[in-house]
């Protein structure tokens, strides 16, 4: 009996220590491959850079290409899938995929990375990667945790991590010659996306043409940014490719204003070919932002 009690005591103690020593996420038994999933592009993209070329790490995006920013995004069936075989998942954080609460609750074997670990936000406002400041400590962050996640891939992370981020400081570096020159000038944007973008480029939001977006603004939402461009000489007004312009060509009607689109870089195929896509969006919203304001 005493022999027996001895074992089980044995085996007890190998089950507790056992399971409590390994951090690492489970591998997938038939492949050996470690997937990461992302909640939606931005977080894949600066994911895909961290991980290019790790062996044996697999990244997925969650949301479909078009998806946008996820305001009141709801999980699909598919999506409660791909969240169950997942072994890490990588969110913006600051309550963007406050609707994943639940899911990931369920799953207590899945490592989650927050991109936005020890960011300041503005007024609860989660767009932080719109700003290339903050895009590269969310960068930072992912490669961090990953690490800690996965050390057996942790120098990869970290080199990949430094190469992507000098290419992010050169594109910091190219919006702010081509933008200081517009120190404080005032700005109409289609929704909440651009505040640290405005911050970053001392540009100030006079106005925001759909705070809730996916609804068209209210007949009074329309009338007060209509006065604010009348009463400031804002000549040009911005849409975002992810959403309808119709409110901003009622405004643009009423007040001359010119229309421009500047893109929150949320949207995008996903795959490899994906790694440069903020670099490239966010290329083009200088550019388009300096023309804009030369009129």
């Amino acid at each position: 009996m005493k022999k027996i009690a001895l074992i089980l005591s044995c085996i007890m103690l190998f089950a507790l220590f056992g399971c409590g020593r390994d951090n690492a996420p489970a591998a997938d038994k038939d492949t050996g491959e470690i997937t990461v999933l992302t909640s939606f592009f931005p977080m894949y993209v600066a994911t895909i850079n961290i991980t290019d070329g790790v062996e044996g790490v697999k990244v997925v995006n969650m949301t479909k290409p078009q998806t946008g920013c996820l305001h009141d995004y709801q999980l699909t069936t598919q999506d409660m899938a791909m969240i169950e075989k997942a072994d890490i998942m990588v969110v913006n954080g600051g309550g963007m995929e406050s609707f994943l609460e639940k899911a990931v609750k369920q799953q207590p074997k899945l490592k989650l990375v927050d991109a936005s670990k020890d960011i300041p936000m503005l007024e609860d406002n989660p767009h932080l990667w719109v700003s290339v400041t903050n895009e590269i400590k969310q960068v930072q962050n992912i490669a961090a945790q990953l690490s800690e996640i996965d050390p057996k891939h942790k120098e990869q992370y970290e080199k990949n991590c430094a190469a992507y981020v000098k290419k992010l400081e050169k594109l910091g570096q190219d919006m702010h010659a081509k933008l200081d020159g517009f120190k404080g000038r005032k700005i109409i944007t289609f929704h909440e996306a651009f505040p640290y973008f405005a911050k970053e480029f001392n540009l100030e939001i006079a106005a925001v043409i759909d705070r809730e977006p996916g609804t068209e603004p209210t007949p009074k939402e329309l009338e007060d940014t209509i006065n604010i461009i009348k009463g400031s000489n804002i000549k040009v007004i911005f849409t975002e490719p992810q959403y309808s312009a119709g409110a901003a060509k009622t405004i643009s009607a009423e007040t001359g204003a010119a229309i421009y689109e500047l893109d929150p870089a949320v949207t995008g195929e996903s795959n490899p070919d994906a790694k440069d896509a903020y670099i490239k969006t966010m290329s083009k919203n200088a550019e388009v932002l300096a023309e804009a304001l030369n009129k």
